[in-house]
């Protein structure tokens, strides 16, 4: 709680002050009788200035949103002493706004509670702790001003907004498991694969009528199975192109998310790397247990700049199972990360890499000089994303006001063809 003097007082004291000098001075009774009351507001006002004895609990509606939603604070405040003018500030951390008045100002009455009501809006995704207020209050005469700052801070999660993705990268390879995605191989499935002749064992419903009464003997269907896949998001958090409130992080953030609640919809097994200054991951798993998980982890993520050199090979081996299809999103700005990208491709991972572009985020200067070291750069990221496709990684370029769902239709067409060559 810190005390301060209002002007009041200070404008009170020095009329009552002045009007004694010049009673003293020039002798006149008269001007003595018009400082008195002044001087009598000052004796009397500063003693009865007395902490309010102001307290206050914070409540939050829920504490996980999704980005661009709202959530209800409740600051409820008492007060040991009346307060006739009560200003209350909801303090929120860069990310947050609050929708409506703030401060507000209401009465408190003796030892009662009263409810106030904020409505908060998150326009990023983060995780932040919400719940500072800030008070102020001021005596009877208005003489003194008091003011304090509570800190509840709860844990507020916001989750990124996931995109709609109508379609999906296939992997090569899928697992053993039951899911949604059509295997290559053939077994007990609803797909419809190839036509081969009746053999023993055979089941009858899987004979197929049509074929057998045209060729006179009995031929049976053949079937693609369904099962899950593995599918790891690598993200890239070492370097990232920001300008203002945009970045390429937000994108890749929220294309993970997206992706990850695609997958773990159609019962894949989905695991995070997160490979910036510091290595997290979750080992692939299914369910909305795993999405969550992963969602969290993504709000921990965050640059940290860091000089010392992390190589894939520190991921523990169970956190790329075999088979398992990586999903890179990566600026392209740090060669550590595109090392390690490089790296799961020689060990044989079947690799996908979306681009987050940082052109968008890093426009050409003005000057000569700048201009043609900025072409340089750009004739760089040319060669670099040749070198992935030269070993048989399809990469697509993602550009800022694009849904992720472009640069995903661009690497099954490469994919496609890719597998047509072969």
């Amino acid at each position: 709680m810190t005390r301060s003097a209002s002007p009041k007082l200070g404008a009170y004291a020095g009329l009552a002050a002045l009007g004694m000098l010049a009673a003293l001075a020039l002798g006149r009774a008269e001007l003595a009788v018009l400082a008195a009351p002044f001087a009598v507001a000052v004796a009397v006002g500063v003693p009865w200035a007395a902490d309010p004895g102001m307290r206050a609990w914070i409540r939050l509606e829920r504490d996980r949103i999704v980005e661009g939603g709202e959530v209800g604070v409740e600051v409820e405040l008492e007060s040991v002493l009346a307060v006739q003018r009560l200003e209350v500030l909801l303090v929120t951390p860069d990310g947050l706004e609050v929708v409506g008045p703030n401060p507000v100002a209401l009465r408190l009455s003796q030892r009662a509670s009263r409810p106030t009501e904020f409505t908060v809006r998150a326009p990023r995704w983060g995780a932040y702790r919400l719940g500072e207020v800030a008070l102020r209050s001021s005596d009877r005469l208005g003489f003194f001003t008091f003011e304090t700052q509570i800190d509840q801070a709860a844990p507020l999660k916001v989750y990124p907004h996931p995109e709609e993705l109508r379609t999906m990268l296939r992997p090569l390879d899928t697992q053993p498991f039951a899911g949604n995605q059509v295997a290559r191989s053939k077994g007990e499935g609803i797909e419809f694969a190839d036509l081969r002749p009746f053999a023993v064992g055979d089941r009858l419903r899987r004979i197929n009528w049509r074929a057998s009464a045209r060729r006179g003997t009995l031929w049976v269907n053949e079937l693609h199975p369904e099962r899950n896949t593995d599918v790891v998001i690598f993200l890239d958090s070492f370097a990232e192109a920001r300008r203002g409130a945009r970045g390429t992080l937000d994108m890749a953030v929220r294309a993970a998310a997206s992706l990850a609640d695609r997958y773990l919809k159609h019962k894949d097994r989905v695991g995070l790397v997160s490979f910036g200054g510091v290595l997290n991951w979750l080992t692939p798993a299914t369910g909305l247990v795993q999405l969550y998980r992963i969602v969290d982890s993504l709000l921990d993520t965050e640059i940290m700049l860091s000089y010392a050199w992390k190589d894939i090979e520190i991921v523990p081996r169970r956190t790329l199972p075999p088979q398992a299809l990586v999903v890179g999103l990566t600026p392209l700005l740090d060669e550590r990360a595109v090392g390690a990208m490089l790296d799961l491709r020689r060990r044989g991972f079947d690799l996908a890499v979306i681009e987050v572009s940082p052109e968008p985020f890093t426009p050409p200067p003005e000057d000569e000089l700048g201009r043609f070291a900025h072409r340089l750069w750009r004739l760089r990221r040319d060669a670099l994303r040749d070198r992935f496709r030269s070993l048989g990684v399809p990469i697509a370029e993602w550009r800022e006001g694009t849904g992720v769902q472009a640069p995903i239709e661009e690497v099954r067409a490469f994919r496609r063809y890719a597998r047509a060559r072969r």
